[in-house]
């Protein structure tokens, strides 16, 4: 495989990763966006996990062309994101921003590329899947040309909530997340960094990203406020679940609550279902459930944290009980990495069931 820049990258040779797929198709690979936190991490698990791509080539904005990007050995150089830009690609992830994929993602289609999007433009579009791998990976066989990834907050919490909800049947979940800075792009992680080191040396804090300081400090908004009080963050964590599950009535209710942790989101839920909860088979369905791991040992301190599940493909599941508020409840703890499978992880998955289907191609 070729990057952009011309240099033999070995990545279709060198199949490192987890999970390497048979090399049925070659594909022609395009990361829009390639230079934020969620592109930086695409460009990893692309070569970490084997995808099948004779090229890939990094895109982002005008004012990031020309810039070189050095990963696993090997080198590109960034290109604008242009209609263009699609005529030799097969797929296309984009991770750009919601006003990028309504500007350039149904003319990458009608140049025969597919796309799959991390932002919260087509999520709540009847035509386009909105996709889980582990939990949905059926509705990828109904895409049109593009297939949406879900926010990072609902896929952590899914990953806890499905395996419960094939033994007892959901029926409606609470939700408090503790979602890091990670989830607000690059800029905010740097922000993190330097108001932990302006207090260690006595120096006033400056926010510019979070509306107040987040080193030392939790703040409940995630996103802009809706009309009802709710934030955009936690009405996406209803409004996709629904879909995702294909529950159109779930009753949800979130709150969203930024945390000075760098990676990975931890959420709270508590939840109720349709028949009587048993802790034992509880924990069974967690730990058989592919993409989880149950760690469960209150009693021994173990239970899953952030700094654990970085940079980590499966999330972690811990603290199950029974909840004395609901008939039928129980209440956890779930953990995952925002920017892996609250963002690329899933999109690469997503990518790499479609190749399984023969199905990434429009």
């Amino acid at each position: 495989m070729r990057s952009a820049s011309g240099k033999r990258n070995g990545y279709a040779s060198n199949h490192g990763g987890k999970s390497p797929l048979k090399n049925i198709h070659q594909y022609r690979l395009g990361i829009v966006g390639a230079t934020g936190a969620v592109g930086r991490e695409l460009i990893h698990l692309v070569h970490d996990r084997g995808f099948p791509c004779s090229e890939l080539q990094l895109l982002a904005s005008a004012r990031s062309a020309g810039r070189q990007i050095q990963q696993n050995g090997n080198s590109w150089t960034i290109r604008e994101t242009r209609p263009d830009s699609f005529d030799e690609l097969d797929v296309a992830i984009f991770s750009a921003g919601s006003d990028t994929t309504r500007r350039l993602a149904a003319e990458a289609n009608r140049r025969n590329c597919v796309v799959i999007d991390n932002s919260s433009a087509y999520r709540m579009d009847p035509k386009v899947p909105l996709v889980v791998p582990e939990i949905n990976s059926d509705a990828l066989t109904r895409h049109q040309g593009i297939v949406a990834n879900p926010n990072c907050t609902t896929a952590v919490a899914l990953m806890g909530l499905y395996p419960l909800h094939r033994a007892f049947g959901l029926t409606r979940f609470f939700a408090c997340t503790y979602q890091a800075v990670s989830g607000a792009g690059a800029a905010a992680m740097e922000e993190l960094k330097t108001q932990v080191l302006q207090w260690s040396r006595n120096q006033p804090l400056t926010a510019r990203v979070f509306p107040h300081q987040i080193a030392f400090n939790l703040l409940p908004q995630a996103d802009a406020f809706q009309p009802g009080g709710y934030t955009k963050e936690e009405l996406k964590m209803a409004n996709e679940s629904r879909k995702i599950l294909d529950l159109p009535t779930l009753k949800v209710s979130t709150t969203c609550v930024r945390v000075p942790v760098f990676r990975a989101h931890s959420i709270a839920v508590h939840a109720e279902f349709e028949k009587a909860v048993d802790l034992a088979a509880a924990r069974e369905a967690v730990q058989s459930f592919p993409g989880t791991i149950l760690v469960d040992e209150p009693e021994n301190h173990r239970y899953p944290m952030p700094i654990d599940f970085s940079s980590r493909e499966a999330c972690g599941v811990g603290r199950l009980r029974k909840d004395d508020a609901f008939d039928n409840g129980l209440a956890f703890w779930v953990v995952g990495d925002q920017l892996w499978k609250g963002a690329a992880l899933n999109a690469i998955q997503i990518a790499e069931a479609m190749h399984e289907r023969h199905i990434l191609r429009i």
